[in-house]
């Protein structure tokens, strides 16, 4: 499996620049019109067009170098190409360098591509999709299969759009090139301007028939079942991109994609801090001043947590591995538990007459400095109590 970087021909550290520079110059060399549509050319094209669309992209890289091309699925960067055509490499091509299909990117292939574009295919639309997800997927991750409307192509005409076993012919406005050539007389001479067909609408074709069942279009929408493998330790701020997998394109056109939007429920009994979960831990006077082994839930289930004796109210004891997983290294976080001592409204006569004993031994509690106390912010003390380790 070759490597981006170096089908680019750039050391791994390359600058966004660079590695333009680098794809600009090899696909010029490599693009099918130049290369009397050598197999080999197209090939070398394709996988140049693929290195370059993930290294300019900056979530892309940063999950293909931590990952590699497998790995990129599972951090929601979107995984190897899956249904990248020759098409779409052509389209990235296009798109960076061809002027927005100016007199430029003529002068380069000679109208050649262009006549290539009138015949193309017209890649599908991207979906996006919403995937409500709880604490406990996040934990673990999960596969999710989704009912999603799409595009698909027409049975009943094959996907060409047009009807009763005919076939699209070429448009008699432009010789199915998809372009129209204006000439325009000035005072300085006569123009040409190159415009997309307005009889085809750049395809190239028009369809004489259409077939009844797509109007034409040679896709009709259906409900589809996709799955979605959802890695551990995602958040909100991340997606999951399903390549080739979203709306065909018009009359045999390639597919989109699907974007997974990941929406994550608030768990009412947990904040999340990164890798770490917080939670509060009400006892009672004795249980902190005397200790106590206490139950604690935690995102699979019940655990035993030890309170030792003296612990103060706002103190953070920690639970190993019972955090969220990193995205990256897939360890998992830890649980922090914070001490509040719960003190009760109502006593009996009994419990008044105990307490009020115990006031006649008790120590004074310390004074509090500027900004001590329970005035403190939880984090300040949080940090505190694990700076040391």
């Amino acid at each position: 499996m070759s490597d981006y970087y170096d089908t680019l021909g750039v050391p791994r550290d390359a600058d966004d620049e660079t590695i333009k520079k680098a794809y600009r110059k090899l696909a010029m060399r490599y693009h099918p019109d130049r290369n009397n549509g050598s197999a080999e050319a197209e090939a070398r094209f394709k996988e140049l067009s693929e290195a370059y669309e993930v290294l300019k992209d900056p979530q892309r890289r940063a999950a293909y170098d931590r990952y590699g091309k497998e790995g990129m699925k599972a951090a929601g960067a979107g995984g190897p190409f899956q249904g990248f055509d020759l098409h779409d490499a052509i389209e990235i091509f296009m798109r960076d360098f061809g002027g927005g299909g100016g007199a430029a990117f003529e002068e380069i292939f000679g109208g050649s591509a262009r006549a290539r574009g009138g015949r193309r295919r017209r890649r599908g639309e991207t979906v996006r999709v919403r995937l409500p997800l709880d604490l406990k997927d996040i934990v673990h991750g999960a596969t999710r299969r989704l009912k999603v409307s799409l595009l698909e192509p027409c049975d009943d005409c094959s996907a060409t759009g047009a009807a009763g076993g005919s076939a699209p012919a070429a448009c008699a406005q432009c010789g199915g090139t998809g372009q129209e050539r204006v000439a325009q007389r000035s005072v300085f001479g006569q123009f040409v301007s190159v415009t997309t067909c307005r009889a085809c609408r750049g395809e190239g074709q028009v369809i004489r028939d259409p077939c009844a069942g797509c109007h034409g279009e040679g896709r009709v929408r259906r409900q589809v079942e996709v799955e979605v493998e959802v890695p551990a330790g995602v958040t909100s701020e991340n997606f999951i991109t399903l390549r080739g997998r979203g709306n065909a394109g018009q009359r045999g056109g390639s597919r989109g994609d699907i974007m997974v939007l990941l929406e994550i429920e608030d768990d009412p009994r947990f904040v999340r801090d990164g890798s770490d979960l917080l939670t509060d831990l009400p006892v009672t006077f004795t249980q902190a001043a005397l200790g106590d082994t206490v139950e604690i839930e935690t995102v699979d289930g019940p655990r035993t947590l030890t309170l030792p004796p003296g612990t103060q109210s706002g103190e953070a004891l920690r639970l190993r591995g019972e955090g969220v997983p990193d995205l990256d290294t897939g360890r998992r976080g830890d649980l922090l538990v914070r001490v509040r001592v719960w003190v009760p409204t109502r006593l009996t006569a009994e419990q008044r007459s105990l307490l009020e004993s115990l006031r006649e031994m008790e120590d004074a509690a310390p004074e509090a400095g500027p900004g001590g106390g329970e005035r403190r912010g939880f984090w300040s003390r949080v940090k505190e109590a694990f700076t040391a380790g």
